[in-house]
């Protein structure tokens, strides 16, 4: 198995003379309750595990230079700041933190970095902070999602969550029953489809206005979808999809410019 080329097991020598345009991949995990049947570290493994397997073959292909960052376990998780379990930044000290990281990797002469994302609640000041490390440091910045989340127009919720599993629900206890099925206690699991969002026709997940929630406004489990269908095998299916998207994600960032 090719070994992943980790930034952390680099010499300072090593590091400064890493080819042009290689490309650091940071994996932005959570630590937040997933409700009575999934681990408060489904976020933080599900997007460190897909980094660090797109990184791998992306290596072994040889089609870019890239080094993958130790992932970021704690991040803005405060719509599940009630719950506990729950270990959460403050905006302003999250983007504090990735654009000091922004700065580190200048120093080190990296000039791209991608963000790989697996909790929703990191998108948009996530965003921003490519844009602020773009602006301060001269970084190509990239924001990359595990997969886009319902609530902001993904395509991952089952058919019976009603495009309203955004936290707990089919697809992330599916990727765990792949990844950790030991942390899984399916014997937990039931529906939560908050079934009155449909009496909306503009706001509400993934549609054209969003509003401001936390998870307890939807009931005391704190998941939102129907996990009660999850399979390791779709989970399977769900992150090697991903992986293969990330890989090419990864080789198209580090060759992008800007288009004239």
């Amino acid at each position: 198995m090719t070994t992943v080329p980790r930034f952390i097991d680099l010499t300072a020598p090593q590091v400064a003379a890493l080819p042009a345009d290689t490309l650091a991949v940071l994996p932005l995990g959570a630590i937040e309750q997933h409700g009575p049947h999934l681990p408060v570290s489904t976020d933080f493994v599900t997007a460190s595990d897909a980094a660090e397997a797109a990184v791998r073959a992306v290596a072994h292909a040889g089609t870019a230079s890239v080094v993958l960052l130790p992932g970021l376990a704690y991040t803005k998780s405060d719509e599940h700041h009630w719950s506990p379990g729950t270990i959460w930044l403050s905006w302003d000290t999250l983007m504090r933190t990735l654009v000091d990281i922004g700065r580190s990797l200048q120093t080190s002469g990296i000039t791209r970095l991608l963000f790989v994302n697996g909790h929703g609640g990191n998108s948009a000041l996530g965003q921003v902070a490519c844009r602020e490390i773009r602006i301060r440091f001269g970084l190509r910045t990239f924001f990359a999602h595990l997969s886009v989340p319902a609530d902001q127009g993904g395509r991952t919720s089952a058919a019976a969550e009603l495009g309203m599993g955004v936290h707990g629900g089919h697809g992330e206890t599916s990727l765990m029953l792949h990844l950790r099925p030991d942390l899984v206690h399916m014997e937990h699991a039931q529906r939560r489809v908050p079934e009155g969002l449909l009496n909306y026709e503009h706001i509400g997940f993934g549609k054209p206005v969003s509003f401001g929630w936390t998870s307890d406004d939807f009931g005391p489990d704190g998941y939102i979808g129907d996990p009660t269908g999850a399979t390791a095998e779709h989970g399977k299916a769900i992150f090697d999809a991903a992986v293969g998207r990330l890989a090419e994600v990864i080789v198209e960032a580090s060759r992008f410019v800007t288009p004239k």
